[in-house]
């Protein structure tokens, strides 16, 4: 598992959703990679990155100047955060060690990932909170908000299952963080990133084709956020057969993309009108259709691009990031866990999704 390239992908990923809100953390500590850092961490909203701590530097910094104004409600809050991140990067260090020994492991390359966070629906207010462990790529230990309870996929977690929830006030205040203080946090970071988190812009679409035998790609670009749906659409229904979704990535620019294939080879010439790519963002009620029409698909042999009036044609070069998306999956399908002891008086509010101390396995 390529280390390296996914936390470079969670830096630079970005998504940010019109309705269902998150904030998130993750953390990556590693043993046996050269040339990189033992511990990595990168906290995000609607995933996009707002700090970032590593081992090498020893600081928690901000990603995004909007961040900055954490420091006007919170006096000395990056000095804080640093002091939590080292004392993570300390803990990590050792459970690693525990994983290692559990598996009974020597030598190699392991990692171990923690994911953490919250989400908020502005239109229903629903919430939901998450805490996972995972340990070389795969599920080690998650917390189930809803028993307060943990639950270990694998045999060599049955230990710290027991452990955990062996410890009842620590897990109470784990629901109660991550269903209010996490959710009172993400409120507070969208509203100092309002501008740049809230905004909305709508793609340029391209039909592409590189040989007449491949098949058609509607490539939308530019838009945000990236709540979006890119479908084949014919006669009023979506098909499922003949169509490939591409992943959904990040231009230079903070925008995103997406293509979707659509496989022209078993359809006939005459039923290419019944065809049409349709482009819907999340809060915006007019889609954005593309009828499936050979004078106006892009080829090698050069035909034009479609796109909206007063749009910019968008960049065709589009980056291969797919597989480092699928890495970034793998990693967050199995990540963890850490938990601040309440102080008598203190509100739930006021601590930082920073705050919580990781406790060993």
């Amino acid at each position: 598992m390529d280390i390296l390239r996914t936390v470079i992908f969670l830096e630079l990923f970005c998504v940010c959703p019109t309705v269902l809100h998150s904030l998130k953390y993750f953390r990556t500590g590693s043993s046996g990679v050269p040339n990189f850092p033992e511990f990595v961490t990168v906290g995000l909203v609607d995933d996009v990155p707002i700090s970032r701590y590593d081992s090498n530097t020893q600081r928690v910094v901000p990603k995004q100047d909007w961040m900055e104004k954490v420091t006007g409600d919170e006096a000395g809050y990056w000095d804080r955060q640093t002091q939590i991140a080292q004392s993570h990067q300390q803990i990590h260090k050792v459970n690693i060690g525990i994983a290692k020994k559990r598996f009974n492991q020597t030598g190699g390359v392991h990692t171990y990932q923690w994911m953490s966070g919250c989400e908020w629906d502005n239109e229903t207010g629903h919430t939901d909170g998450f805490s996972q462990y995972g340990y070389d790529g795969e599920d080690f230990i998650a917390f189930d908000l809803k028993t307060k309870t943990w639950i270990a996929p694998t045999p060599q977690a049955v230990i710290s299952k027991h452990k955990w929830d062996g410890d009842a006030d620590q897990n109470e205040y784990l629901y109660n963080y991550y269903t209010q203080g996490c959710i009172d946090w993400l409120k507070k970071y969208l509203d100092y990133g309002r501008s740049t988190l809230l905004r909305t812009e709508l793609p340029s679409v391209s039909l592409l084709q590189k040989t007449p035998s491949s098949p058609v790609t509607c490539h939308a670009s530019g838009f945000y956020p990236n709540k979006i749906m890119l479908f084949w659409r014919r006669d009023g229904e979506e098909p499922h057969e003949d169509v490939d979704h591409g992943e959904i990535l990040l231009n230079h620019d903070g925008t995103f993309q997406k293509s979707v294939d659509l496989h022209v080879s078993s359809v006939k010439p005459e039923d290419w009108g019944r065809y049409s790519c349709v482009f819907q963002l999340s809060g915006v009620e007019e889609d954005i259709v593309t009828k499936l029409d050979p004078e106006v698909i892009k080829t090698n042999w050069g035909k034009t691009e479609i796109k909206r009036d007063g749009e910019k044609p968008s960049d065709l070069t589009i980056p291969i990031v797919a597989a480092v998306a699928v890495i970034a999956v793998l990693l967050i399908a199995g990540i963890g866990f850490a938990v601040y002891k309440k102080k008598p008086g203190e509100e739930l509010k006021s601590i930082s999704p920073w705050h919580f101390l990781a406790f060993t396995f």
